[in-house]
């Protein structure tokens, strides 16, 4: 691991990633320059990562109905076909007849659904490659024939919705304080805070005309940002004491140390969540100065994509650990169908099952630590470039571009995947139904001469008759593998108006592409005279 500049862990910090950077020390790692200083303590109760872990191990990946249901389907026909060859050579006993081992063993590979479970690869293979074109890696097929039936989309929202970075936009001074003595205060507390929003308030009182810097200030004390405290900032060399940190956490402070709490805090601290931003409190010597407002930025082009999904009959719900005021706001903007405030990694994961049990196929988009478990859960783990590893690695796709919308593309890819699996099964069975008007009327008019009359195909021979179906057999899969790689159209209508376009379409095609490709195969088989051989 090259590092440009120096890199200390301090025992005493939050564990959060710093800067907007992610960074990890892993076996094997190598520092080629500089310090690196680490400390590894143990929590009795189990750290973060650990209960991430714990959940990601506990999820289950379902299987979706269709795939169910084609496992079924492709089972239940070899077991009929099975059944048919075993009966067949007693039923030629019974008519005085027999039926070589040979024959029923070339019977059974044309019978049984060779060609749709040997397309089943390039079908998935396919769809992976169509989605790579949307800056998309599928870790599986099944991951996007899965995306094609998905109800719905569960999505993070900082980093996914939101860009992920609050940025200060405006100081909103209290208690008589004038703008420009609460932006002081603010950047003083911000000017040792290295995490995009601390710079970003630095930043805006660049604008506002205060010039603090570190080097000016290099005596003061920084106070690191703490889960405990909720706060950070300075404490300067006279013994003055800034901190910028959440409402409460600052409201409980300076009640603490016996000060007053300005009566306007509250409501204008609503009133920045109720626009969907983020309130934080400045203080000096426990007096309150008044707040800065982080706002949340949203994606371009998030409201016009979830509508998109929605006509697709997708339903959206954003997960947040904001309150739920900031959540029903930022929820409002963006379009989505509905939230949940304050959620844990464990209320994903419960959602997910919940829509799991009904019925429904869950699609999840997320991009850090805490979403591992709910992606690892969902039909379709969607993890964004832009996160963690644990995100991307628990997810069974990953969006190079961190567009959660990009789903829309997905979700259509998989429809078509759907579709082709769905025709090219039908003409298999179709194929089937052919094969048996071919090969069996053939097998059995030598000892059942009345069975002439099923021999509509009017091949030669039983010979001739078991040697064209292999033939065509043969040549079918790789005759039909442009198709699975291509696929068929998607176009979108209802569930029975597709099933009647495939039963015209390809279970017609399935039969009568048979009955031709075989007698022609016997006809060539005749005149260069392999018949009688």
């Amino acid at each position: 691991m090259l590092m440009s500049r120096r890199l200390q862990v301090n025992p005493h910090q939050s564990s959060e990633v710093r800067g907007g950077d992610f960074s990890s020390v892993t076996g094997g790692t190598k520092l080629l320059s500089d310090e690196l200083i680490i400390q590894v303590t143990v929590d009795p109760g189990g750290s973060f990562l650990d209960k991430m872990i714990g959940l990601v191990e506990g999820a289950n990946r379902q299987k979706t109905p269709n795939e169910l249901a084609l496992t079924v389907l492709l089972a239940g026909l070899t077991l009929i076909f099975m059944i048919v060859i075993v009966t067949l050579n007693p039923m030629a006993h019974f008519v005085n007849g027999s039926i070589g081992i040979a024959t029923l063993i070339a019977l059974l590979v044309c019978l049984i659904p060779t060609t749709i479970g040997a397309l089943l690869s390039a079908i998935g293979i396919a769809g992976m490659d169509r989605v790579i074109r949307f800056n998309v890696v599928a870790k599986s097929g099944k991951a996007v024939e899965a995306a094609g039936d998905v109800n719905t989309l569960i999505l993070d929202k900082t980093g996914t919705i939101t860009i992920g970075n609050r940025l200060a936009s405006e100081f909103l001074p209290v208690s008589g304080h004038k703008e420009e003595e609460l932006s002081k205060q603010a950047v003083l507390s911000s000017l040792f805070d290295e995490t995009p929003e601390g710079r970003s308030v630095v930043e805006l009182g660049k604008k506002k005309g205060i010039l603090e810097t570190p080097e000016r200030n290099k005596d003061a004390e920084n106070i690191e940002f703490s889960a405990d405290t909720r706060m950070s900032g300075i404490n300067l060399p006279d013994g003055t004491i800034i901190r910028k940190g959440a409402v409460d956490a600052i409201k409980n402070y300076v009640r603490k140390n016996g000060g007053s709490v300005p009566e306007e805090l509250d409501a204008k601290a609503e009133t920045i969540a109720k626009e969907g931003g983020t309130p934080l409190a400045v203080m000096k010597n426990n007096e309150i100065y008044g707040l800065i407002y982080l706002k949340d930025i949203i994606k371009p082009g998030m409201r016009e994509r979830f509508d998109e999904l929605r006509k697709i009959g997708i339903k959206t719900v954003m997960c947040t650990g904001d309150n739920p005021l900031t959540a029903a706001t930022i929820a409002l903007e963006a379009g989505v169908d509905d939230f949940i405030a304050e959620a844990k990694p464990e209320d994903k994961m419960r959602l997910i099952k919940e829509e799991q049990e009904a019925g429904k196929l869950v699609a999840m988009s997320g991009d850090g630590t805490n979403d591992a478990p709910a992606l690892a859960q969902a039909d379709v783990g969607l993890a964004m470039n832009s996160g963690t590893i644990a995100a991307k690695e628990a997810g069974n796709m990953v969006d190079l571009d961190s567009d959660p919308t990009k789903l829309i593309e997905v979700v259509s890819i998989g429809k078509q995947l759907l579709i082709t699996r769905g025709s090219i099964t039908t003409f298999s069975i179709a194929n089937d139904v052919a094969k048996y008007f071919a090969i069996i009327p053939a097998i059995f008019v030598a000892m059942i001469p009345q069975l002439q009359w099923l021999n509509i195909m009017g091949l030669t021979n039983p010979k001739s008759a078991i040697l064209s179906a292999l033939i065509f057999n043969a040549l079918i899969i790789p005759l039909l593998i442009p198709l699975a790689m291509k696929g068929v159209r998607y176009r979108p209508m209802s569930a029975t108006a597709q099933l009647v376009r495939n039963l015209l379409v390809y279970g017609i095609g399935g039969i009568i592409a048979p009955f031709i490709g075989i007698k022609i195969i016997d006809v060539i088989i005749t005149a260069l005279g392999l018949a009688n051989i």
